[in-house]
């Protein structure tokens, strides 16, 4: 059996999923754009929540990191999410992202059901652990209970680190509170669990706590300069990047998030089916498409690479 990819840090993604004028997953799409990603020092998070996976099907996910592989793009920066409300099938996608090389998996846990227990989400990761049965398995858990409603506590995460060592590698703290991320940093981070930020708010924190980055939304359109404060975390002018990374996410944060990043993506890139999304979710409306598009105007903002993110067909095209 070959070894576990090195571990992740720095910043990662939960890359868009772009769709066709059909409503299906736009594998080139895709690819350019986990493609532009990368080359900005930017690793890939693939079906996280801004990536609308709990609306893609465990097909569709297949289909899409195998697209990445084929395409040549590396396991070692993906980290796909893989959680699910049906065990089997965050046990099938795992097994396929451990078996693919990923360098891990983001996990949700169950959802669905509300005011479980810890026991019960115990039982849930342990079960995927042992039916996997992979050393190479690395399993981030994905706290996010502002939109889970199903939290990842302290002290279930210290059960699954004595009882899984090295496989439950990391977490994603989306809860939107720097207290619980900084209890989990002083907790867990000397433990070699890898604390990951939601945010990058948080990231100068974070990585000031000695955690290990950040996986944040708004690294599909401005990657290059989140990467940046993840490298020189250190210079004289970190807090001032720190500053500007905010100002531009609050432009975003006006809007629904996914929507929003969307419908820049497509303005940019003269490709306007980058602006559809899967229902429940809506695209953006013609108001609040201006307002956003001044807004990032003023601020002098450029999704880096959105040239290159277009459907060779639709490069060109007025974005509605």
């Amino acid at each position: 059996m070959s070894a576990a990819a090195p571990r992740l840090t720095g910043v990662l993604s939960p890359v868009l999923t772009p769709f066709d004028a059909n409503g299906a997953p736009s594998g080139e799409r895709f690819v350019r754009l986990c493609r532009s990603l990368l080359e900005q020092s930017v690793g890939l998070a693939i079906f996280g929540t801004n990536s609308e996976a709990n609306s893609l099907s465990l097909h569709e996910k297949r289909a899409l990191l195998d697209a990445l592989l084929e395409a040549g793009l590396p396991a070692a920066r993906m980290m796909p999410g893989t959680g699910a409300c049906a065990l089997p099938d965050t046990i099938e996608l795992t097994r396929h992202a451990v078996a693919s090389g990923c360098a891990g998996v983001l996990m949700l846990p169950p959802f669905y059901y509300k005011g479980v227990g810890d026991e019960g989400l115990f039982r849930a990761f342990a079960r995927v652990i042992d039916a996997v049965a992979d050393d190479r398995l690395r399993i981030y858990l994905y706290h996010i209970p502002p939109v889970s409603q199903v939290g990842i506590g302290t002290s279930l995460i210290e059960r699954l680190l004595d009882a899984f060592p090295g496989i439950v590698a990391g977490i994603k703290d989306s809860s939107g509170d720097w207290a619980n991320t900084a209890i989990m940093l002083e907790r867990f981070q000397p433990r070699g669990f890898d604390v990951f930020a939601g945010s990058e708010t948080f990231l100068l924190r974070t990585l000031q706590g000695g955690g290990a980055g950040c996986i944040t939304a708004t690294g599909n359109v401005n990657a290059q300069a989140i990467a940046r404060l993840a490298r020189d975390w250190r210079a004289a002018d970190a807090a001032l990047r720190q500053q500007k990374l905010d100002a531009i996410r609050a432009i975003f944060q006006q809007f629904p998030m996914i929507a929003a990043m969307k419908a820049a993506i497509a303005w940019q890139s003269g490709d306007a089916e980058w602006a559809t999304v899967r229902p429940p979710l809506v695209e953006l409306d013609a108001a609040q498409r201006s307002t956003l598009q001044q807004q990032l105007g003023a601020a002098g903002f450029e999704v880096v690479g959105a040239a290159g993110l277009a459907q060779p067909d639709h490069a060109g095209a007025a974005a509605h």
